[in-house]
């Protein structure tokens, strides 16, 4: 039985259900470029992906604080300069097929979007203490590098972060780019704070979605995404809800189409 909530008159929502979580998942090195066009190669039109600043200001693709897990780096990647962090291997943890790939750059990665029209997530990932700041430079160059997004000639990049100082930044440098804030629990006043953040979307764990919860984004306005799907039963329950769109590493086993 399908359970999805009765459509509400949502505003238009230019992206595909289905993104490719970190480029192409587990597949391929995160964040990196051959993880993006592995994506692109089993047919994902929008990828997500994780920016935050070095120590510079260049924004730049890495989901943690600490360079250790991803890289041949080591401490806090925020902390170092840009020149640095492009010496870096970002690719030998994941495989030997990877070795030398370098970390990517928020504007490279812009580059490879736009010239092959895919859309991009981008999640706001700030070294902890620069919410606000990140917020306001990932914002201002997104708005940049997608300059025709405002007089809508190319669809925007969707901003998000679990950190709501974050998505504050981003919305006093490029109002007009679209946000979600990401949940991993539910918590006091949620909604609300999604909704003065101007959100376009709410963004959470799969595991949280009913019919209930759709059905109060939906009234609000906004939509409903979810994160990171990686088995079928799981994507059947919330399309039966009648949510909008799905992040998974599962590049190998959706079909975006």
């Amino acid at each position: 039985m399908n359970n999805a909530s009765p459509p509400h008159a949502l505003p238009d929502w230019p992206y595909p259900r289905w993104v490719a979580h970190r480029g192409a998942g587990k597949l391929a090195p995160e964040n990196t470029l051959v993880a993006f066009r592995l994506g692109a190669q089993h047919g994902y039109r929008m990828f997500e992906c994780d920016a935050k600043l070095s120590s510079d200001g260049v924004v730049f693709l890495m989901h943690d604080a600490t360079l250790n897990r991803t890289t041949n780096g080591h401490g806090v990647g925020g902390d170092q300069p840009w020149h640095d962090l492009a010496q870096l291997d970002a690719g030998s943890w994941h495989s030997r097929a990877y070795a030398g790939e370098p970390l990517l750059t928020l504007a490279n990665l812009a580059r490879f979007c736009r010239h092959n029209h895919y859309l991009l997530n981008i999640e706001i990932k700030p070294t902890p203490g620069t919410e606000r700041h990140t917020g306001e430079v990932v914002g201002r160059e997104a708005a940049a590098l997608w300059a025709g997004a405002e007089s809508g000639t190319e669809i925007a990049p969707l901003l998000t972060s679990f950190q709501p100082e974050a998505l504050a930044g981003a919305k006093a440098t490029a109002p007009h780019l679209p946000r979600g804030l990401l949940l991993d629990s539910w918590r006091d006043g949620w909604l609300a704070q999604a909704q003065e953040l101007g959100c376009q979307a709410v963004v959470c764990n799969y595991a949280l979605w009913d019919t209930q919860t759709v059905e109060q984004v939906h009234a609000a306005g906004m939509r409903c995404l979810s994160y990171t799907v990686n088995d079928e039963w799981a994507s059947a329950h919330l399309l039966a809800l009648g949510t909008d769109g799905i992040i998974t590493d599962r590049v190998d086993l959706f079909s975006p189409t």
